[in-house]
């Protein structure tokens, strides 16, 4: 029984992609609108898929160089497999396609909600958020039936050619092959994050400027030559790169769990290795109860809170899969003390990893609130903004760098309270174990994120089809909501790549052979500040793309209404294809640096200075790379709605403000400013911080102290065995007590 139970976790991930399945049929049946309509979409589909096309043809070369350079590497050490390049090639393959199952609903619903808004924000609503779950529940699905399945195929594989050797070389053997797997996942994200934030940000930029403030119309008036290529950057961005980037988190969450799940001494039925599969089983219960969420996000009429319904499904799954944990956790653990072998020192118990469980899911419910209160319209900080806007451009960009600042204080308190109280309640795989924990409802954190860019199409295609003003103000209320759960979404990642970061990084050490990482060396201490830095010059080299490629678009919106006669009066269309191309050729070129620094920095210190150096630069990255993230997604959050504000009109001293005003025109000023940092370089320091550590946990058996398998390797697996027999004893006196 037990040991079949394993195939439980596959099968969770099977449900989760026929659920995706059949809310995708059903999105495809909705009314798809009238003629002009659909024919908006199809430039947007058009577009969107033809940049894909473009990114992988790039990344394919990368995939396989990378593939070969690893199914190398696998051949010098012991505790590796030239499979990992399998297991590299299968985890760039399913990142890229989770991008792409997303975009693919997304240009469906999005035209499908505008029809939908004809008739009511409920439907609106409906169709939006069902697109979104698509995409939140293939994400999740994949990767539990990804995980799941290469564990339990490379495991059996390695056990049989190791001679029977179930819980030692292995497993060993079995999880360096998924750091592969995660590895591959997570450097198609980043290349689809970096590349489609800048195709993005390009044309949005170029839309607002040109289209808003020189010209006067809205940023999705059909006459606006970038607002098809502004559009294709919503999918392309916000859905593929999401998909991607969420994928890659998730599979790095779960992997993180496992490899420190292997230092457990554990007397259970599933042969020492149900620490190990845990993390796996509550991904699959997360998905499951995130299923059942998806089902209770709806509203009675409009004048009810989208917001509210959102969070309803959000708590719901959240605490479906807290209840479920207890029981699966005292199930799958043994009873007694389960002895962490590292040190042979740090005792916990079940209700302990339950206790993490706990609180990684309460962290992650935190982060949340606090960057929704910090990004939602109505709230203090983005009120503070409107107020700054009314005496010009400069204040608002300060009001807007003050609001990403202060909102670094309570959520990096959340996590460093989490990061302790874990660790007490479990140790180092408590704070592991936290993060599993608090990715478990990725599928529902995700339906919630890709709801909002689909709403923000159905905008766009709302306003170049000239639909009735109720429509436009009816996806405008789903966008206002849309930028709030993104905001939250890119706080909650940013977290666990936080908890994720420290649990890779404990792997990290136990695999490099080392004790520990002493700043009072001078060398690891310049590593420490060399690693502070990446997040800095990664961010710089991103919105300085961002702002080359927008200036190459504001020269072509002037061209064309400068060039084009008829523009302005609807006599003649804009050329939409060449602002397309010019977002396109700029995203794939510039997305090769940031990429390059977050692959190769760990591999040039790791093998010039040594792993502790390396060590000191991952912590360097790990803390400098959240107090980024944080503050560029929470800045540009808050000057995003700060604008929509004033398209709805605002009360500053006394005086209403409304779209056009010259506080409007500031609050874009600060807007544009903001969407790289919320688009592009934010989004991508969870990549970075995760990116950075699998690399260097991959490369770690060949950089380390002693090679890794000698004495150091000996005298572990000596305290192995002897705990082991401890842990059994434990068991034995439990069971005298019982009797």
């Amino acid at each position: 029984m037990e040991q079949a139970f394993v195939y439980v976790i596959p099968f969770m991930g099977i449900i989760g992609l026929i659920v995706m399945a059949i809310k995708s049929a059903w999105v495809t049946k909705q009314a798809a609108g009238d003629e002009n309509m659909a024919e908006l979409a199809g430039h947007i589909a058009k577009g969107a898929m033809a940049f894909l096309k473009a990114e992988w043809k790039i990344l394919g070369y990368f995939v396989v160089i990378a593939a070969i350079i690893l199914g190398w590497s696998g051949t010098l050490v012991e505790t590796s497999s030239p499979v990992i390049a399998i297991s590299f090639i299968i985890g760039a393959l399913l990142s890229a396609f989770a991008g792409y199952m997303g975009m693919n609903i997304a240009t469906k619903a999005n035209v499908r909600t505008t029809q939908a808004a004809k008739t009511s924000l409920k439907e609106a609503l409906n169709v939006s958020f069902i697109g979104g779950s698509v995409m939140g529940l293939g994400v999740a699905g994949l990767a539990v039936l990804g995980m799941g399945s290469l564990f339990i195929v490379f495991y059996n594989i390695f056990v049989i050619s190791t001679g029977g050797d179930v819980n030692g070389a292995a497993m060993e053997t079995a999880l360096e092959v998924l750091a592969g797997f995660s590895l591959g996942a997570e450097s198609i994200a980043l290349f689809a994050r970096v590349g489609g934030g800048i195709y993005t940000k390009a044309a949005d930029v170029g839309a607002d400027l040109v289209g808003k403030v020189e010209a006067g119309i809205p940023e999705d008036d059909v006459r606006n030559p970038a607002t098809i290529a502004d559009n294709v950057g919503d999918n392309v961005g916000d859905v593929a790169g999401m998909g991607a980037d969420l994928f890659g988190s998730y599979v790095a969450t779960i992997l993180a769990s496992m490899v420190l799940g292997r230092e457990i001494v554990s007397a259970d039925n599933f042969g020492g290795i149900a620490p190990v599969l845990l993390p796996l089983v509550i991904a699959g219960l997360g998905l499951m109860f995130s299923i059942v969420g998806t089902f209770f996000v709806k509203i009675a009429n409009e004048t009810d809170s989208v917001q509210a319904a959102l969070n309803k499904g959000n708590w719901i799954s959240i605490l479906l899969t807290v209840a479920a944990s207890y029981p699966l956790i005292m199930y799958m653990l043994p009873d007694g003390d389960l002895i962490l072998s590292r040190g042979g020192s740090i005792v916990f118990t079940k209700m302990g990893v339950f206790g993490a469980v706990v609180i990684g899911l309460i962290v992650g419910a935190l982060m949340s609130m606090i960057t929704e209160y910090y990004t939602s319209m109505g709230k203090r900080p983005v009120n503070s903004i409107i107020k700054q806007s009314s005496t010009g451009h400069a204040t608002n960009i300060i009001g807007g760098l003050s609001v990403g600042m202060e909102s670094t204080v309570a959520p990096i308190l959340v996590l460093a309270a989490g990061i302790y109280t874990s660790f007490l309640a479990a140790g180092l795989y408590g704070v592991a174990i936290a993060a599993a924990g608090m990715m478990a409802t990725t599928a529902m954190q995700l339906a919630i994120d890709a709801f909002g860019p689909i709403a923000d199409n159905a905008g766009g295609i709302a306003e170049m089809s000239g639909l009735p003003k109720e429509v436009r103000e009816r996806t405008d209320i789903l966008d206002a909501v849309g930028n709030t759960t993104a905001a939250a979404g890119k706080g909650f990642a940013i977290a666990s790549a936080a908890l994720t970061a420290l649990a890779l990084f404990a792997a990290y050490v136990g695999i490099a052979g080392i004790s520990s990482i002493d700043i009072y060396k001078a060398d690891v201490l310049a590593g420490l500040f060399v690693g502070a830095m990446i997040p800095f010059i990664f961010s710089s080299l991103a919105i300085a793309a961002v702002g080359r490629a927008a200036m190459d678009m504001v020269n072509e919106v002037r061209r064309q209404f400068r060039e084009i006669p008829g523009i302005m009066e609807y006599k003649a269309k804009p050329e939409y294809e060449k602002c397309v191309e010019i977002s396109t050729k700029a995203s794939l070129r510039e997305m090769v640096a940031p990429g390059a620094i977050a692959l190769l920095t760990p591999i040039i210190v790791g093998f010039a200075f040594g792993p502790e150096v390396l060590g000191g630069t991952l912590a360097g990255i790990t803390v400098s790379g959240v107090l980024m993230g944080i503050f560029q997604n929470n800045a540009g959050g808050a000057w995003d709605n700060a604008k929509k504000s004033f398209e709805k009109g605002v009360m500053i001293d006394g005086v209403m403000q409304y779209k056009g005003s010259d506080a409007h025109k500031a609050s874009v000023t600060g807007d544009t400013v903001g969407d790289p940092f919320k688009d592009t370089s934010g989004p991508s320091m969870n990549i970075l911080i995760k990116l950075t550590s699998i690399v260097a946990l991959v490369i770690a058996p060949h950089i380390s102290e002693g090679d890794g398998h000698g004495q150091a390797k000996v005298e572990k697996e000596i305290i192995k065995e002897i705990q082991f027999e401890q842990a059994k004893e434990i068991v034995s006196i439990e069971e005298l007590r019982v009797d």
